[in-house]
């Protein structure tokens, strides 16, 4: 009981559950707001928007999960089991949809599919001058582009299991007579499934707290509606119903991938492992290939950058890049190097006392920092608007509020670093540091910190690009004229003017290509080996 009272009054630990603490507090307002509802406002909503936004919501994520396993599974068994020329750039390649927010490739395929676009032009040639297409601002246009934005995830997951796989397993299968097509659907893909899982539940979790695209597209799902409720109606308490109902999505689809990904388990238990032998096709096989990983990261990727580009030297672009631009400019990176710092202060504690005093309570406050992943944008600022007029309302209107909803956001990313990167390093060293007679500051500085550097780095990094490309809490929350670069493409976008918005997003997409270079070579099995 002495050491228990003394572990929780060290400052340390003060610290670590404030924190959490803070963390914790807009999903605990969301929740009893929602709880303490009028029943009347319950049932109002259930009458006229809870089943068709739950049916979208529902079906939107169902489609998008289904397409991008074809998508990422497809593209990762060709870049690792299949020889052809070109193959490690394909490999590369493959990632780059990563840097294109959801928010720019829905108002890119707006142009390309919408009225009058190039896409209906061509049509119109072929069927006729009263031919139309598909119109973008719909569910049709809604699933293309969480599917082409998305589908990395599971690239990323798959192809790093098919490349720790041993292929012994699947060589027993074809020496007992099992044909390929069987052995992958029998034992490859039974094997990767707990990687297939935590890719389907990424992509799930994106698709049903984005906010970007399903408002360019006019799709509406929970996170768009709970947005219209506070900005249209300015009504929270609807909001907080809603967001509960989004809350409730994102905690179910973790359970389930955690109980899921627990059952799947598997270890190799003997043998020798070996790296996979790659296929080698003929002329008519390499072109299938490549054809297929051209049109993917063509659709994904090089299109809507190309159009970017253009875009973004015609003329009215080129006027719009002033003085104001650069604001804009500074405005994003200034209040990305905030939350990114911001984060790390609040997470590094969290994840060492974590990692070196692993007791119930450390644990418990790093999982609650991960409440984030189930607070999608507009209602992690729905919270703290509501919470700081009431509890510190000076705070109200300044850039203040709108970096604790992003480190409320996007700390899960910056733990996702840490975390591994402390548990790396033993804390032998650390115990033998403290023996030589090093104080635990420069036990910190001298052996702690250079060997964990590159872990802290890469989370720094990821919260930064997180943040440069946020888009509802920064609608709802930014000071009377202060504007970011995503807010000035969701502004433009919305509006259709598209060469006005080029330049800003083709600004976000270049910013996060060197976070993705470092993530493909950090792999070096997959790009720089053969």
């Amino acid at each position: 009981m002495i050491s228990l009272r003394r572990e929780l009054t060290s400052p340390s630990q003060l610290l670590t559950l404030a924190s959490a603490g803070v963390i914790l507090l807009p999903l605990g307002y969301v929740i009893s707001q929602a709880l303490l509802a009028d029943p009347a406002v319950w049932s109002r909503l259930w009458v006229t928007r809870i089943p068709e936004l739950i049916s979208n919501t529902v079906w939107l994520a169902a489609a998008v999960a289904s397409l991008t396993l074809i998508l990422g599974f497809s593209t990762a068994w060709l870049v690792t089991r299949v020889e052809f020329p070109g193959r490690r750039f394909w490999e590369a390649a493959l990632v780059l949809p990563l840097a294109m927010p959801t928010y720019v490739l829905a108002y890119v395929y707006s142009y390309l599919f919408g009225f009058g676009g190039p896409v209906e032009h061509l049509w119109q040639t072929i069927a006729g001058p009263q031919a139309r297409v598909i119109s973008p601002h719909s569910y049709f246009g809604a699933t293309l582009v969480m599917t082409l934005d998305t589908f990395p995830f599971i690239y990323l997951l798959s192809r790093s299991a098919l490349l720790s796989m041993n292929v012994s397993f699947e060589e027993v299968s074809r020496a007992s007579g099992v044909s390929r097509l069987a052995t992958l659907w029998r034992v490859t893909l039974p094997l990767m499934r707990p990687s297939i899982t935590a890719g389907l539940a990424l992509v799930i979790l994106y698709v049903v707290s984005d906010f970007g695209a399903v408002s360019l597209l006019r799709y509406q799902t929970l996170t768009y509606a709970v947005f219209q409720q506070m900005t249209g109606r300015s009504d929270n308490t609807a909001a907080s119903i809603l967001s509960l109902l989004l809350v409730g999505f994102a905690l179910l689809f973790l359970v389930t991938e955690r109980w899921f990904r627990h059952r799947s388990r598997f270890y190799q238990t003997s043998g020798r492992y070996r790296l996979p032998q790659r296929y080698r096709c003929g002329w008519k096989g390499t072109w299938l290939v490549m054809s297929y990983l051209g049109l993917v990261v063509g659709a994904a990727f090089a299109l809507p950058a190309y159009l970017l580009l253009t875009w973004s030297f015609s003329p009215e672009a080129q006027a719009t890049i002033d003085s104001r631009f650069y604001g804009f400019f500074w405005n994003s990176a200034f209040l990305a190097a905030c939350a990114a710092t911001g984060g790390m202060l609040i997470g590094l504690p969290l994840a060492y006392r974590a990692s070196r005093r692993p007791t119930w309570l450390n644990l418990g406050c790093l999982q609650a920092a991960y409440a984030g992943y189930v607070l999608p944008g507009p209602v992690a600022a729905l919270a703290v608007l509501v919470l700081c007029l009431k509890l510190i309302p000076f705070i109200y209107g300044s850039v203040l509020v709108l970096i604790v909803a992003y480190v409320i956001h996007f700390l899960p990313a910056g733990l996702q670093s840490l975390e591994p990167a402390l548990q790396q390093i033993t804390p032998n060293l650390e115990e033998v540091s403290r023996t030589l007679g090093l104080s635990l500051r420069q036990t910190w500085q001298r052996v702690t910190l250079p060997l964990v550097r590159n872990g802290f780095v890469v989370a720094w990094v990821l919260m930064f690009l997180q943040t440069m490309k946020e888009l509802p809490a920064t609608l709802l929350l930014r000071p009377v004229g202060f504007d970011t670069l995503a807010i000035r493409v969701w502004m433009e976008a919305s509006e259709e003017y598209y060469q006005l918005a080029a330049p800003s997003a083709l600004l976000i997409v270049l910013l996060g290509l060197p976070p993705l270079v470092l993530l493909v070579s950090r792999d070096g099995r997959g790009v720089a080996g053969g």
